[in-house]
């Protein structure tokens, strides 16, 4: 199994970043068996497409969320890193236990 789980939707509120907030947040390595989902769609010429972050963020954004990491955005980058036999990914992760004071 590459990811921990894959969901259709995402099971936290709203955070209501902006593409700004995004980028101030620092990259950190995530195992990508750690990671959950939340979009069961890959679209295969994204997936293959080598400027696909051209208009993007380079890092894919992730949400922890009582106690698990959301992938919101960036699962092509997650598919073409375990491609490539890598197990962990460089994402920006946004965490709402931290916000929330309900770190597990």
């Amino acid at each position: 199994m590459i990811f921990k789980g894959v969901r259709d939707g995402k099971p936290y509120p709203d955070h209501g970043l902006s593409m700004r907030d995004w980028s101030k947040i620092p990259p950190r390595q995530v195992r990508l068996d750690e990671i959950v989902t939340t979009t069961k769609v890959l679209e295969l010429d994204r997936l293959l497409s080598e400027d696909s972050t051209f208009y993007g963020d380079l890092f894919p954004h992730a949400v922890l969320w009582h106690g698990v990491i959301y992938l919101e955005d960036g699962v092509h980058h997650a598919v073409r890193s375990a491609l490539r036999n890598r197990a962990v990914l460089h994402a920006r992760l946004f965490d709402y236990d931290a916000l929330n004071g309900t770190q597990v």
